[in-house]
């Protein structure tokens, strides 16, 4: 069963947030700041690693769960970096709810707030589907404008981890790899190790990836609608220049993201394009 969705009357470090919660015991916490969400307990276990630094003033951006990068990726074009999506607060839906399957969909429309950023009138939605053992999220984008809309960005997923000196990451062998940290073009080899700074974009695999952390396997699937997946962990040296991630805060961590880089994707008037990223218990 699900707790009510309301409109964010339930508080999580005081920000207005919905959980939902299965009959097995899984749940999923959103927060209406961002659309984010900060906590996948799956199989007695959490799944995302959320900060404990993270800055909850409803204005920053919150280090960990699932930050949306809309509608620009990092810093590639003139809005602030990752867009706007992740600091604005979104509405709800009700709650759809069942024993084994529970969804929500958040929304963010154009307003005052967006359009200082961007003249773009659009409709962003956060799908939102928690079955046992699995999540899947999906964004989705409707140009309700009269002109093409342009956008880069991300599920910008940060997976939980025992160890990312022992964690590998299988199932991008071949695809073409483009390292952010020495600019190098290459294709992968191998199950992706970490030591390290980690900063790498590949064009997505047909196939879904394995992530092995010694303690647990995850299946980390994502829609062809969405090119590209990038792989990022900060590493110890970078790490302490993050002022809202502690010390060891790198080492339970990988970001693997559902991502949309160097190419935009463009939504005509009154179409809609949807990207989803699906996590699953191996």
């Amino acid at each position: 069963m699900a707790e009510p969705a309301g409109h964010g009357g339930e508080l999580f470090h005081g920000l207005p947030s919905c959980t939902l919660t299965l009959s097995d015991g899984d749940s999923l916490r959103v927060l209406r700041h961002g659309a984010q969400v900060v906590s996948w307990i799956a199989a007695g276990r959490e799944r995302l690693y959320l900060s404990p630094r993270s800055k909850f003033d409803g204005q920053s951006a919150i280090r960990g769960g699932v930050p949306i990068c809309f509608p620009q990726f990092n810093q590639r074009g003139a809005l602030p970096r990752h867009g706007f999506a992740r600091k604005l607060p979104w509405q709800a839906d009700p709650v759809q709810a069942g024993p084994d399957l529970v969804q929500l969909t958040l929304r963010l429309g154009d307003s005052a707030a967006t359009r200082q950023f961007w003249p773009q009138a659009f409709e962003a939605t956060l799908a939102l589907e928690l079955r046992p053992g699995s999540l899947q999220l999906t964004l989705g984008v409707h140009n309700t404008d009269t002109v093409p809309l342009s956008f880069s960005g991300a599920l910008h997923t940060y997976l939980a981890v025992a160890d990312i000196a022992a964690t590998q990451l299988a199932g991008l062998e071949g695809q073409a790899e483009w390292d952010a940290l020495s600019d190098r073009q290459a294709h992968a080899t191998g199950p992706l190790c970490f030591e390290g700074e980690f900063d790498r974009v590949y064009a997505a695999a047909p196939r879904a990836l394995l992530l092995r952390d010694g303690a647990q396997q995850l299946v980390i699937a994502q829609s062809a609608s969405w090119a590209e997946t990038v792989v990022w962990n900060p590493g110890a040296e970078q790490g302490t220049r993050l002022a809202d991630l502690p010390a060891d805060g790198y080492a339970h961590m990988l970001c693997v993201e559902a991502a949309q880089v160097t190419r935009p994707v463009t939504v005509a008037p009154g179409a809609v394009w949807h990207g989803w990223q699906r996590l699953r218990i191996g």
